[in-house]
């Protein structure tokens, strides 16, 4: 009996093809929605005490749901651990982990906005898991890029030291520069063409080299851009994959063409 439970539940959870099924996502998406609302009302001062009592009791309970659910996860899942690190297995455990830390640390609740990131499910419902792959190369491509980023970031890091720096001495404090962490501050918004306006140069020399960095500014935006599209276009191992292979848990669709358990987190592959 507990085995054709387990089977039944784990059917209606990581599949989406029969009516029982997608009625499940609906439902699921749904509470995520309103649980969202939920926690973006509690925040609005206006709101009298009884209507924010229910607000809070609805959120209990859309949690305690989530809670059981993510338990059911667990234990119809082939490989729970696996599972509970899959991608959407984290995202599952974020959107209930804020209401229990706020017994703890108030205010911690309004984390539990995280809870959208659930409605990413919505792929799997429409039938478009396969687009998820799509991420998958873009996050393989991020994962190749690191260190080539990370030398970028110390660059401009280093970059904006020096200018900040050098604004410093060629501004001064009478002109709004008065500490060389500040100085650095205005580089770092300059280069980035963001341009607050809150601290700006007087002198000539200085909005010279301020024009200087505003022209770097593009180029340096440029740069990761570059990086991540040069992965990008290279030729994947996991294009040899069999890209029809999408596991019904965590949507990640390059598997081999033999494979019978998902390589991320460890469920049944649908044939």
């Amino acid at each position: 009996m507990s085995g054709q439970f387990r089977s039944e539940c784990r059917r209606i959870i990581f599949q989406s093809s029969h009516w029982d099924e997608k009625l499940f996502d609906v439902a699921l998406i749904l509470s995520i929605v309103v649980s969202v609302i939920v926690v973006m009302l509690e925040s609005v001062p206006g709101i009298n005490g009884d209507v924010r009592r229910w607000l809070y009791a609805l959120e209990w309970f859309i949690t305690g749901m989530f809670t059981v659910e993510y338990a059911l996860r667990l234990y119809v899942s082939e490989k729970p651990l696996k599972y509970a690190h899959s991608f959407f297995g984290v995202v599952d455990l974020l959107a209930i982990l804020p209401a229990y830390i706020d017994l703890l640390v108030p205010g911690a609740h309004y984390l539990m906005l995280l809870r959208v990131l659930r409605v990413l499910r919505i792929f799997r419902v429409l039938k478009l898991a396969k687009y998820i792959g799509e991420a998958n190369i873009l996050m393989r491509a991020m994962r190749a890029s690191a260190r080539k980023i990370a030398v970028f970031i110390f660059a401009v890091i280093t970059l904006v030291l020096i200018l900040g720096s050098l604004m410093y001495l060629i501004e001064g404090a009478e002109h709004g520069f008065t500490s060389i962490p500040k100085s650095v501050y205005w580089a770092i918004v300059t280069l980035t063409t963001v341009g607050y306006g809150d601290i700006s140069p007087q002198t000539p020399l200085g909005q010279f080299v301020a024009s200087l960095i505003m022209i770097t500014g593009y180029g340096i935006i440029a740069v990761p851009t570059a990086i991540v599209t040069s992965e990008m276009t290279r030729p994947s191992e996991a294009s040899t994959s069999s890209p029809d292979r999408i596991c019904p848990a965590c949507g990640w669709e390059n598997h081999d063409p033999d494979a019978t358990y998902c390589k991320v987190c460890g469920d049944k592959l649908v044939k």
